[in-house]
């Protein structure tokens, strides 16, 4: 890191990029102090306290303390709240005026179809979510390193059989924050091939709780989307394995796909053609992640998010404990992450696993 960026990790700060001007941000953690407590000083010297901390319990009442406290005057009470952290209210279907709670805030819907338009071509992997977003893959052993640290496949999975397609694949680590929109869209367009839950912990997504547990999504409560992506009308990236992950004050991700807006909501069934782009669940407020898990070779990332990651001249949290540079990119949801490889295979082949594709050097074109 640059001297700057040394000098501000060393007073804690926290950096991403914000993808749509290029531009150097810090960001303001959420209790961010008292995250740090919990997961030094009680996790040394407290582990029954820091286990309660994070049970489902504690999280109920934490988000129910911040989130469903009435507010006696609705505008007035969460205007200032809402200018303190951020929150886009144009972008609102119901105006912020008609909610009596943050969690009406923070489980907003958005006119996404108009403030988050998705690509047109259809080759693209879109963000899932407004997030925070980490790209990498399995090759060199610093790479190897940063995955390892934040999931074990097998582990995260629930089952090694079920990790086993996405071995030495690429992923993406998405990390919402508390103003965010709380919907997660669809990325690619497939069929729901496998669907379940993993029960687990509610450990906090802050960067410092990350780099204390090993492996912490895989600690997680998790729900698990598989979509084969290689059907008729599919996006063409293979397997594509979508990991919701709930956090501190997050109890519960509700499945409730929607192929038009909001409308029509029903849960997750394999066998389901699920579109791109479209609502896949809901967060219950406060801050969590959704990790995206690619077969080998099936997907290239968008060049600027690559670049971003290795920047050596931003304060990142995850650098400093990685010992190399691992930035984030501040992404919209339905926006590009990246495309498929392109491929000779005849029209209607359907690909699993990197054995299939032809080689694909570093000066051709990708679809």
């Amino acid at each position: 890191m640059t001297a700057l960026a040394h000098s501000l990790a060393n007073r804690g700060a926290h950096q991403y990029i914000e993808r749509a001007t290029g531009a150097v941000r810090t960001e303001q953690l959420l209790a961010d102090r008292a995250v740090g407590w919990l997961y030094s000083t009680a996790r040394e010297h407290a582990p029954t306290l820091f286990k309660a901390l994070t049970s489902r319990v504690a999280t109920d009442v934490i988000a129910a303390l911040n989130y469903d406290v009435s507010l006696c005057t609705p505008w007035l009470g969460v205007a200032p709240k809402l200018r303190k952290l951020g929150v886009n209210t144009e972008e609102m279907i119901v105006a912020p005026n008609a909610s009596t709670s943050l969690r009406e805030i923070f489980e907003r819907q958005i006119r996404y179809w108009e403030c988050r338009p998705l690509p047109a071509q259809s080759s693209r992997v879109v963000s899932p979510c407004d997030a925070r977003v980490m790209v990498g893959n399995s090759a060199g052993r610093h790479a190897l390193f940063i995955k390892e640290k934040f999931f074990e496949l097998g582990e995260l999975f629930g089952a090694e059989r079920k990790a086993q397609p996405f071995a030495d694949g690429d992923w993406a680590i998405f990390r919402l924050t508390p103003e965010k929109y709380h919907y997660n869209h669809v990325p690619v367009s497939g069929r729901v091939v496998d669907f379940y839950e993993v029960d687990g912990a509610f450990h906090s997504c802050n960067p410092s709780a990350l780099l204390s547990v090993a492996g912490p999504y895989a600690k997680n409560r998790r729900a698990v989307t598989i979509i084969d992506s290689d059907v008729a009308d599919g996006t063409g990236v293979g397997r594509v394995a979508m990991i919701e992950v709930v956090a501190l004050m997050i109890g519960k991700v509700v499945q409730r796909y929607s192929e038009i807006a909001y409308s029509g909501a029903r849960p997750l069934s394999c066998g389901l053609f699920v579109g791109r782009g479209a609502v896949k669940s809901l967060f219950r407020p406060g801050s969590s992640t959704v990790l995206l898990l690619f077969e080998k070779g099936r997907i290239r990332f968008d060049d600027d998010l690559l670049g971003n990651s290795r920047r050596t001249d931003v304060c990142s949290r995850f650098s400093a404990g990685f010992g190399g540079a691992l930035v984030e990119t501040d992404v919209l949801a339905r926006s590009s992450i990246g495309r498929r490889y392109a491929t000779t295979a005849p029209s209607g082949t359907c690909f699993h696993g990197s054995e299939n594709l032809p080689f694909i050097g570093a000066n051709e074109d990708f679809a």
